[in-house]
This record gives C-alpha cells, sequence and structure tokens, in this order.
C-alpha cells in the first residue's frame, strides 16, 4: 500500500479480526501459536515495520473498562450496602450502575481473551456480555428518564406502592430484553461462519447492529421528548411559585430553575455525543472499512459509563452522604444540610 498510511506498522485489532496478533500480510496467525513464540528474529521486515502484538486501541478500550468497573463498582457497593437507597429512584441507578460495571468487565475479559485465548466461543461470549451490559445501561437511562418524568407529572401519589411495582416491571423487561441482544451472538447471530455480513463490529452481523443501532435512535427520541416535557413541568412549576411569591426574574430560585434546566440538557447531550458517533457510522459502514474509524467512534461511546456515575449517582445528596460515610465515616455539615434545588432535576 502507498502513501503515508504504509510508513505505520500495520495492527490487526481484536474487535476487527479473529486474530489480534496476526501479522499484518500473513493473515490470522494459527490458535495453536502464541505470543512468546514469533519469529522476530527471522522476519525479513525492518524492526520498524513489524506488526504491532498489542493493538494500542485495545490497550485504550481495556483501560476505559478498568475505569468504568471501579467508579461503578463503588455506586453498586454503595447502593447495596445502604438500606435506606431502595427508593425507586435509587434501584434505577443501581441498575445502570450494575449495568456499567459488567460493561467495564466486558471489555477488560474481551481484550484479556483476544490476546491469551485466541477462541471464538471466549470471543463471541464477552462480546455477548458487552452487548446486553452496555443495552442495559441505555435501557436503564431511559427508564431514569420515564420514572423522573413520572416523578413530576404525579407528585402526589409518586412515592406509592404501585410506582414500586412500575419500577420493578421496568428492571425486568429492560434486563429481560438486553439479555435477549446478548445472547444473539452466542446462539448463532454472528459472521464467524460468513466473513462478508460482518458489520464495523466483529462478530456482530450487519443486521444485528443495524437493530441495535436503530433501537436507540427511537430510545434517544423518546428520551428527547420526555426531557422536553420534564422541561415544560418544572419552567410551569417555577412560573407558579414565582406569581404566588412575587419573584422576579433575576431572584434565585428562578437562577435555580434555569440551572435544572441546562442540566436537563447536559444530561441529553453527553449522552447523544457519546453514542450517536458510533450509531450512525455503524447504520452506513461495514467490515471494510478502516478499523480507525470503528475505534474513534467505538471510544467515546464506552466513555458515557465513565460519566454515568457522576451525573446520576455522585450528584445525588442520599449518595454523597452514603459515599462520605463509607469512604471516611464522617459527614461534612455542607453535604449534610445542603437544600434540593430544581438543578437537582
Amino acid at each position: 500500500m502507498g502513501g503515508t498510511m504504509s510508513e505505520e506498522p500495520p495492527v490487526s485489532p481484536s474487535w476487527l479480526s479473529p486474530d489480534p496478533t496476526a501479522w499484518a500480510s500473513g493473515g490470522p496467525m494459527d490458535n495453536s501459536t502464541s505470543l512468546g513464540t514469533f519469529p522476530v528474529e527471522d522476519s525479513p521486515l525492518p524492526p520498524s515495520r513489524l506488526p504491532l502484538l498489542v493493538n494500542p486501541w485495545d490497550i485504550v478500550l481495556c483501560s476505559s473498562g478498568t475505569l468504568i468497573a471501579c467508579e461503578n463498582a463503588l455506586v453498586v457497593l454503595v447502593i447495596w450496602q445502604n438500606p435506606t437507597l431502595r427508593a425507586p429512584m435509587f434501584l434505577l441507578i443501581g441498575s445502570l450502575a450494575l449495568a456499567d460495571l459488567l460493561a467495564g468487565l466486558g471489555l477488560v475479559l474481551h481484550f484479556t481473551c483476544a490476546y491469551l485465548l485466541h477462541s471464538d466461543s471466549a470471543q463471541l461470549l464477552t462480546v455477548g456480555l458487552v452487548v446486553a451490559s452496555f443495552s442495559a445501561s441505555v435501557f436503564s437511562l431511559l427508564a431514569i428518564t420515564v420514572d423522573r418524568y413520572l416523578s413530576l407529572y404525579y407528585a402526589l401519589t409518586y412515592n406509592s406502592e404501585r410506582t414500586a411495582a412500575f419500577t420493578y416491571t421496568m428492571l425486568v423487561l429492560l434486563w429481560g430484553l438486553s439479555l435477549c441482544l446478548g445472547l444473539l451472538p452466542v446462539t448463532g447471530v454472528n459472521c464467524l461462519a460468513e466473513e462478508a455480513t460482518c458489520s464495523v463490529v466483529r462478530p456482530l452481523t450487519k443486521n444485528n447492529i443495524a437493530v441495535l443501532s436503530v433501537s436507540f435512535l427511537l430510545l434517544f427520541g423518546l428520551m428527547l421528548q420526555l426531557y422536553v416535557q420534564i422541561c415544560k413541568i418544572v419552567m410551569r412549576h417555577a412560573h407558579q411559585i414565582a406569581l404566588q411569591h412575587h419573584f422576579l426574574a433575576a431572584t434565585p430560585h428562578y437562577v435555580t430553575t434555569r440551572k435544572g434546566v441546562s442540566t436537563l440538557a447536559i444530561i441529553l447531550g453527553t449522552f447523544a455525543a457519546c453514542w450517536m458517533p458510533f450509531t450512525v457510522y455503524s447504520l452506513v459502514a461495514d467490515y471494510t472499512y478502516p478499523p480507525l474509524y470503528t475505534y474513534a467512534t467505538l471510544v467515546p461511546a464506552t466513555y458515557n459509563s465513565v460519566i454515568n456515575p457522576v451525573i446520576y449517582a455522585f450528584r445525588n445528596q442520599e449518595i454523597q452522604k452514603a459515599l462520605w460515610l463509607v469512604c471516611c465515616g464522617c459527614l461534612p455539615t455542607s453535604v449534610a444540610h445542603r437544600a434540593r434545588t430544581p438543578s437537582d432535576v
């Protein structure tokens, strides 16, 4: 290959080829060949042209997975150990943290299996875990949005037993559907037997990833509609309070209300910025496209699981208190007496 691209050492990425340690010109290695038996000294290529044994992009994904797992494990631990965090909102935040925790573990396991086991079965299992976990993460985000909308629209009856039953129903449905999506590659819906059907992420087929992408777009549209309704309710409540107390537009309450609406925009904008590039790219591309494009869109998608605990867990007053108690056994006055504002929506 001519041009400047030929000057870089070739890399065969684990998410896009059967074997991450394949020679650039020799195809995938046999599964019995280990990393320690590369005939580097007998290679006709100069050292600068030898293929990299580990794809740097896979290292980035593995590092992201480690950070995701550690961060969300803390959230899961706090919610699990604190009996006061059993309201529907905390159950959904816990579901989100558990999904992201499993997604992080899936990224780390995929890296390990790809470079150590060289097994198609292990690859299918780890990819299935990643698909199921990220699906559960996105579904949990939708469930949290629905819960926030209901808590505002039905403010007087929100804490009833009916709300708890509805929350448990959402959790069962979202995890059941996510499990089904994750089992598809494992149960035969994959491109291992026919490479031409592969998508940008091996071993997912084009049809499989198209279903995932279209589902994401539909969920994003529903979340957008719900957040628009939430903003309308928040602004209407703020206007009613302003009329009752004769507040001016520049009062602190008006400022905090605007901050709450801005927070909703940041939440939705972050979600879209992380997932939309990979979603759109997955719909228009296939396995013949350069691996760089796939990694450049896939890595930001994983960062959404890094940001989720910051947005949904660490900003919550009750979880902040529980974290302080777990970490240092104390509770700062600023945290203990912080008043809830519209920006906490």
